[in-house]
């Protein structure tokens, strides 16, 4: 999670919700700095950032640069200072490495069948809409006929063509 406020923010703005359980990280920096946080939630996260320029000076030819470096997974961890740390070896390390992947692809294919399980809901739930409204537009074409048939004889009955 990242917010980097807007130091003259408007007043009436509501608090950002970033994090499944209202947790809000705020962070002010002049012209650089870095920010390193780790989420141990699933869930949606946002980030939004601020800028403290004005407008004006962003029009007048100013140039404002965000670098933002996302890691996630495995990837964020640092296992040399892990391995400092911990005092492993480099079989130890590797091993701890080897577990670590092993553990994000058994998260990689969670997140997978959970996926596929939410988009086959939804396929039967749209093939079963499509069904109904085939049903019905199959119906109201056949009860339009019918009408269509007794009106027509109807109108011959009168104009004593039948």
């Amino acid at each position: 999670h990242l917010h980097l406020p807007h130091a003259g923010r408007a007043p009436d703005l509501p608090p950002l919700q970033l994090h499944p359980h209202g947790v809000v990280l705020s962070r002010q920096y002049g012209s650089e700095g870095r920010f390193t946080f780790t989420s141990h939630t699933p869930g949606e996260h946002q980030i939004c950032l601020h800028s403290n320029s004005t407008r004006m000076a962003l029009f007048a030819g100013g140039k404002l640069r965000v670098h933002l470096d996302i890691q996630v997974g495995e990837h964020t961890n640092n296992y040399p200072e892990i391995a400092a740390k911990d005092k492993l070896t480099e079989l130890q390390l590797r091993a701890r490495q080897l577990l670590d992947q092993v553990e994000q692809i058994q998260k990689e294919q969670n997140y997978q069948r959970y996926r596929e399980e939410r988009f086959r809901m939804t396929s039967e739930s749209t093939n079963q809409r499509v069904l109904w409204w085939s049903i019905a537009q199959t119906i109201i074409l056949i009860l339009t006929g019918i009408w269509q048939m007794r009106h027509l004889k109807s109108f011959f009955e009168a104009k004593k063509l039948v």
